[in-house]
């Protein structure tokens, strides 16, 4: 695994180049470990002396006499290993036949410079009688760089190798000493398929038996009044200056010093930086540090914690687990709170989340101490990232009577803002926020303004807009009555959410509120919430002009006070506004990205599942799509904010449509409808509004498709909502076209067209490229129905209308009655501009990456447009290649639709699409549906 070093080779192939060159004695030097004997084997393949003779000398092995007894013939080649074991007679043979070498020979010489009976001299303390002509050099291995082992990783267990953080604990562990990488690589090779790639997995996988017998023979090849320095640096594991391993060891400062000499002489210590003493594996650490007695080792650790404490800065994670091994559980608690204090002032908060989980969750932990150490943890939870363990254990102690009142509210404040905020769980996080209000009250703190300004915020499902503002009311008293600015600006953060929300006049007047220049770290927090907030809530409203703003301002202050919870939410905000404003070139992987970077709270990540589901619709890969909009089951979709539950539901209904389960879509859309009905904030069913009435406008419930439009009307009210009003057109342009449908009334048809072009042009202002292209679709769609149903009528015209309205609406079928004839003279003008238009709207779907959309348009297009002229009669010829239809069949059934699926889309029949995608892959090659994806 160690590849032939490029600058040894060459040394050796100078003794080969020319008959008349010196020879060559080639020293290398390298620790235990580095590769010797390896890079020796690959210099006996020395490529440059195929005729000289190998000759091997393993030092210790007995084989030295036999070598150096051969007659050589020339050229030969010496490879000689171990030089540290031999004793003297063997050295003295060794320096006898290197003073021999003769022109047309070279010599490798390979030792271990830690074990050399006189440092720095490989042949013994006698002098070496170098010949003239002898060339010496000498190579020193060294251990691989981070890159290197990230690659012998990916070589033992599998291309990933685990992730950068395991390969970077790799490295460090093994200090890059190439035999403990791939002894240790082979440990973890062995827990497959247990192993998953992490760091942690990586530092707990123990200590290779090679490395283990290795350190420990050479720690007891000391005596036993110098161990206590080895065990000391053993304890303390790292590099430590001399006083530091003294004074851990307890030798005092004569005998400790002795003990460090001894140490490095017998290389069971090393020195790894100037003036710093440790390990030269660091995992070796592990392996003393198991056979230290436990009361001595205690002392050790005791004695380990005072001396870090006097480092500064104090490594207090470090000095706690010190006092816990030691015995001194007091001790090991104050260190603990005083680590998290430190992590949570310098913004690392989940390292400071990791350390008190594991704290808190240990047994026995006085209440005392619980009660200082919870609301820490609660604390960081809430700014960073947590992970699930810490809502199962602030659940656990707010159930403990022993709590002083004040703290039990607080805990479960957080305990409240973690259940909505970051796992989802609405209803539960509500009822927790509702009594954490009611006791931090009781007692009076400040945090009570706090609780109640948690519950202004409107995105949870359940409560009504007038609850949240009669909440507001109460925070916005609670907050001035603290005279804490930090909770004012928390109350104002959330208030800024609730305005923006339902398109509020005054929400900008509140934004610019926001204490953005504050010097508090707690305000400068809050008006990073406030500004993302309000950037969230613009990009529902369609102001994107000015989200970069708003996302820019809110994430610098967010990464400047230590906010990453705040800092996640701006990125999901961010991934909104590129799919509704066209930004799709890449937009699915930054959605997968985003849901890795955040597996361990996936519900911070439910923008990213929503867009990428919506790309999966729009690309016609629907199982995936349903699998993306149900967040892949990593939570229940019904505790989704209501926004985003309103667009996932609209996309799933649309789904529902186009595969003609028109009864299912009509239910789906009356559940969805009723949970924005509740929430009363209407701005939220723009993308939820053109489906649902269409779904229930072709189940015949015109009835309540209506009461739908009116709602929305009534509930959008004279608020700057553009994509809201935008919706609202378009929703009253599904009602007209499916009303004029069912009368059979052309003109109805084309006053919807009108309608349809409205809202396209709404769109475009905006700008929401994906949502114009629909609704041009949909203008085009009326024109062309409008045409079929006036050739039809006359003396049976509501029969043409009823065949047209089997097949029209919502995108998702997107069929029209349009025949094949030409529209009548006065109506060209029209049918013309409608096919312009639905031409337009096709290619847009296309540079969006629309694949469906598309697929679906240009089959719109193919009912009425005139053949070119020039071809011949008959049906064309496409024996070798592809037609346009199978073509279009065959993406479509590379991307996942089944052929029910593709029939309705492109109004064929499911027997038609079979033998399409027949066709397909026999001119192809394809041996399977998803294979066409590669063949096309």
């Amino acid at each position: 695994m160690i590849a032939t070093c490029g600058s040894a080779r060459r040394s050796l192939a100078r003794a080969f180049a020319d008959p008349d060159a010196g020879p060559v004695l080639l020293y290398v030097e390298g620790a235990a470990g580095l590769g010797k004997t390896h890079l020796l084997s690959e210099l006996a393949g020395l490529p440059e002396a195929p005729d000289a003779a190998r000759l091997w000398w393993r030092c210790g092995a007995g084989d030295g006499q036999q070598v150096a007894d051969e007659p050589w013939g020339k050229p030969a080649l010496l490879l000689v290993d171990d030089v540290h074991r031999a004793d003297e007679d063997e050295l003295r043979r060794l320096r006898r036949v290197l003073e021999g070498l003769e022109p047309g020979s070279a010599a490798a010489v390979a030792y271990r410079p830690e074990e050399l009976p006189v440092p720095g001299l490989p042949l013994g303390g006698s002098a070496m009688a170098y010949p003239f002509r002898l060339t010496v050099l000498t190579h020193r291995l060294a251990p691989w760089d981070e890159e290197r082992v990230r690659r012998a990783a990916a070589d033992v267990l599998g291309e990933s190798g685990g992730t950068a953080e395991a390969v970077g604990t790799l490295h460090e562990r093994t200090g890059g000493v190439p035999r403990a990488v791939v002894d240790l690589l082979a440990l973890l090779r062995e827990q497959r398929p247990a192993f998953t790639g992490t760091a942690a997995e990586v530092a707990a996988a123990g200590v290779p038996t090679r490395l283990a017998e290795l350190v420990l023979s050479r720690t007891y090849a000391l005596s036993p009044a110098h161990r206590p320095l080895v065990w000391a640096a053993a304890v303390l594991d790292g590099p430590a200056a001399r006083d530091e391993l003294i004074a851990v060891s307890g030798l005092g400062a004569v005998p400790g010093s002795d003990a460090l000499l001894r140490a490095l002489e017998s290389a069971a210590l090393a020195e790894p930086g100037e003036g710093r003493y440790g390990f030269a594996v660091p995992l070796a650490a592990a392996a003393v540090r198991d056979t230290v007695p436990g009361p001595v080792r205690q002392d050790l650790h005791r004695r380990a914690a005072g001396v870090l404490s006097r480092r500064q800065p104090v490594a207090w994670t470090a000095v706690g687990e010190h006092h816990r091994a030691a015995g001194d559980d007091r001790r090991w608690l104050r260190a603990v709170e005083k680590a998290a204090e430190s992590a949570a002032a310098s913004g690392r908060h989940q390292e400071a989340i990791v350390l008190l989980e594991r704290t808190l969750a240990a047994p026995g932990i006085p209440p005392q101490a619980r009660a200082r150490l919870a609301p820490l943890l609660a604390r960081n939870a809430v700014t960073g990232l947590r992970s699930d363990q810490t809502v199962e254990v602030l659940a656990q102690i707010v159930q403990d009577a022993d709590l002083p009142p004040a703290v039990r509210g607080e805990l479960r404040l957080d305990l409240g803002l973690m259940l909505s905020n970051q796992m989802g769980r609405f209803a539960d996080g509500w009822r927790v926020l509702e009594i954490a209000a009611a006791e931090l009250r009781e007692v009076r703190s400040v945090l009570a303004a706090r609780a109640m300004a948690a519950l202004v915020t409107p995105y949870w499902p359940g409560a009504s807009l007038d609850v949240h503002r009669g909440w507001l009311i109460k925070a916005v008293a609670a907050a001035d009555d603290s005279g804490d600015e930090a909770m004012r600006t928390a109350v104002l953060a959330n208030q800024v959410g609730l305005a923006m929300s339902w398109a509020d006049p005054e929400a900008w007047d509140l934004v610019e509120r926001l204490p953005v220049q504050s010097t508090d770290p707690a305000c400068v927090r809050q008006a990073a919430r406030g500004l993302c907030n309000a950037a969230d809530s613009a990009v529902w409203l369609g102001f994107y002009r000015r989200v970069d703003g708003l996302l820019a301002e809110g994430r610098e202050l967010a990464t400047r006070s230590g906010a990453p919870y705040t800092e996640h939410s701006a990125s999901g905000t961010r991934l909104l506004q590129e799919w509704w404003t066209g930004q799709w070139l890449g937009l699915a992987r930054r959605c997968e990205e985003f849901i890795a970077d955040t597996a361990d709270m996936p519900f911070l990540a439910s923008d990213a599942y929503v867009v990428r589901g919506l790309l999966a619709v729009a690309q016609g890969d629907w199982g995936e799509a349903r699998s993306w909009l149900s967040q892949r089951g990593t939570f229940g979709t019904e505790n989704l904010p209501v926004p985003l539950g309103a667009t996932a539901a609209g996309a799933v209904i649309r789904l529902t449509l186009a595969r003609q389960e028109v009864a299912d879509a009509a239910e789906q859309a009356r559940a969805a409808w009723t949970v924005v009905a509740e929430k009363g904030v209407w701005p939220w069913a723009a993308e939820l509004a053109p489906w649902a009435v269409e779904a229930l406008a072709r189940a015949g419930d015109t009835t309540g498709a209506q009461a739908m439009v009116r709602d929305f009307a009534q509930g959008l009210g004279a608020g700057d909502a553009p994509p809201a009003r935008a919706a609202l057109v378009w929703s009253r342009a599904v009602l007209a076209e499916n009303e004029a449908l069912a009368q059979g009334k052309p003109s109805g048809l084309l006053a919807a067209a009108e309608a349809y072009r409205k809202a396209a042009a709404a769109y475009a202002e905006l700008p929401r490229p994906y949502s114009q292209a629909l609704t041009t679709e949909c203008a085009g769609r009326c024109v062309l129905a409008a045409d079929a149903v006036g050739e039809a009528g006359g003396a049976d015209g509501t029969q043409a209308a009823e065949g047209a309205a089997d097949g029209a609406g919502a995108h998702g079928s997107g069929a029209s009655a349009a025949g094949g004839s030409a529209a009548p003279a006065g109506d060209r003008a029209s049918t013309a501009s409608a096919i312009a238009e639905l031409e337009s709207c096709a290619q847009h779907f296309t540079d969006l990456g629309a694949v469906w959309d598309a697929t679906r348009a240009r089959a719109l297009l193919r009912t009425r447009q005139p053949a070119k002229k020039g071809r011949p009669p008959g049906r064309p010829s496409h024996s070798d290649q592809l037609s346009p239809r199978e073509a279009e069949v065959a993406q479509l059934a590379s991307s996942g639709l089944t052929n029910r699926e593709i029939a309705a889309t492109l109004h064929l029949s499911p027997r038609t699409v079979e033998q399409h995608i027949a066709g397909a892959m026999r001119k192809t090659g394809a041996l399977s549906r998803r294979d066409l994806v590669h063949r096309l």
